[in-house]
């Protein structure tokens, strides 16, 4: 991917990854030890946030919650926009909560933070100077995003008519499962677990990380502190594991297939 020229993002499609702390710092050393990761701060709209980079490219944001703001600590990934404001209008209207912005963030472009109806939690962002995530396809980049919800159908419409998502449902008997599609590209899951969600959670988004391997980065994970909630295994896509980092931010790794 290096050397690609960097293109907006079209509508829809997942352009940037954020996750919001109480510890900047042990969170910076967290992932940096983990992904190879460093680190510029800015923009600072929402309070101290950094950046962070992989040979020189952009890859997600980490920032620091106000000390009264008991908001659940997880990555939160940002859709791409045209129009924030047409947006989050639309995500009103359809059932959703806006509850930060729309509001500008220096030139790097303008952004709110919404909730679909079920309470999952994504952001909006519309692209100034800053275009999102510049790399992908290599250790420590977000690979993939993917809803877990109470059940897919409703919560699909809701997306589908906010960013005009094409949705290809997995048929089958046992998996309530909905792919969304921009320009025949798949962008991002749905996927309906019932019951089986955690209890202290409620629908979220879930980032993917791409590694080299899973299970020496699990171990890395427990070295430094984080805790693994689903052990390694291999599924169509790859060696997947979902890990907490010290703070609980859920996240998934996964091994593409070799």
């Amino acid at each position: 991917m290096t050397g690609e020229t960097h293109t907006r993002h079209a509508p829809g499609t997942p352009c940037w990854v954020s996750l919001m702390v109480h510890g900047l710092t042990a969170t910076q050393d967290f992932y940096g030890d983990l992904f190879g990761w460093e680190f510029q701060p800015g923009p600072q709209q929402l309070g101290p946030y950094v950046r962070a980079l992989l040979d020189g490219q952009e890859v997600a944001g980490i920032g620091q919650l106000p000390p009264d703001r008991h908001l659940p600590v997880a990555w939160t990934p940002y859709l791409a926009s045209d129009d924030v404001d047409l947006t989050a209008e639309t995500v009103r209207l359809c059932g959703g909560t806006i509850g930060v912005g729309p509001l500008d963030a220096d030139e790097a472009g303008r952004l709110a933070i919404g909730s679909d109806p079920a309470g999952a939690v994504f952001g909006v962002w519309q692209a100034g100077a800053h275009r999102g995530t510049g790399i992908a396809g290599v250790a420590g980049t977000p690979a993939w995003h993917e809803l877990l919800t109470f059940e897919s159908e409703s919560v699909a419409k809701f997306y589908e008519t906010v960013f005009a998502y094409e949705e290809e449902p997995v048929v089958s008997a046992d998996i309530d499962y909905v792919t969304l599609h921009v320009a025949g590209h798949p962008v991002a899951g749905i996927h309906g677990v019932g019951n089986s969600l955690p209890r202290d959670r409620g629908p979220h988004w879930m980032t993917y990380f791409e590694v080299a391997d899973t299970d020496e980065t699990l171990h890395r994970v427990t070295a430094l502190g984080g805790h693994i909630l689903t052990p390694a295994h291999d599924s169509p896509h790859g060696r997947v594991a979902t890990v907490a980092d010290p703070e609980g931010a859920r996240f998934s790794l996964v091994q593409g297939p070799r």
